[in-house]
């Protein structure tokens, strides 16, 4: 079972996934997908961390997600912006080579045994971005937004901290 979780940032999509997570097991995994690109970032990272109990078991993986023992198990992947950033830069901003090996690591992951809780931006709702890489990334993120949502059973889109169910 795959649930996606959308929405612009700061629209409540973590906390909503935990949510939904803990509604579904006592002992859910937290699937950490950021590398620290600076000081803010890391504030950032230990804020999130700070949101989860004991009850959680945290794996940080910044890239192959399907490598993480994941059977039987309810996991909140937070979050595919940041992962898929990941591949963007180590690939040199090559939107294909990035879109494929996306492709692929979200296949693996969806034929594992598990329950899935994806986190994703919507940032093509905002200003256009001023760079080239910023723009291709936008594309990307959209294009591997429309692929996972596919995959999904369920798909929700946070407005101001309001899950709306579109799928």
């Amino acid at each position: 079972m795959i649930y996606f979780i959308t929405g612009g940032q700061r629209s409540g999509k973590s906390s909503y996934a935990q949510k939904l997570a803990l509604q579904l097991t006592g002992s859910p995994v937290f699937v950490a997908t950021s590398r620290v690109w600076d000081d803010d970032h890391k504030d950032r990272i230990e804020r999130h961390k700070k949101d989860r109990d004991d009850r959680w078991t945290t794996i940080e993986e910044e890239k192959y997600l399907s490598d993480i023992d994941l059977k039987n198990k309810v996991a909140v992947i937070d979050c595919i912006t940041l992962w898929l950033t990941n591949f963007f830069v180590d690939n040199q901003f090559d939107v294909e080579i990035t879109l494929n090996e996306a492709k692929n690591e979200l296949d693996a992951l969806s034929r594992k045994d598990s329950t899935l809780i994806i986190v994703s931006n919507e940032i093509g709702m905002g200003l256009h971005a001023e760079t080239a890489a910023g723009r291709k990334f936008t594309d990307l993120q959209g294009w591997t937004n429309q692929y996972i949502a596919a995959l999904a059973e369920k798909v929700f889109l946070m407005v101001s901290g309001i899950p709306v169910q579109i799928k």
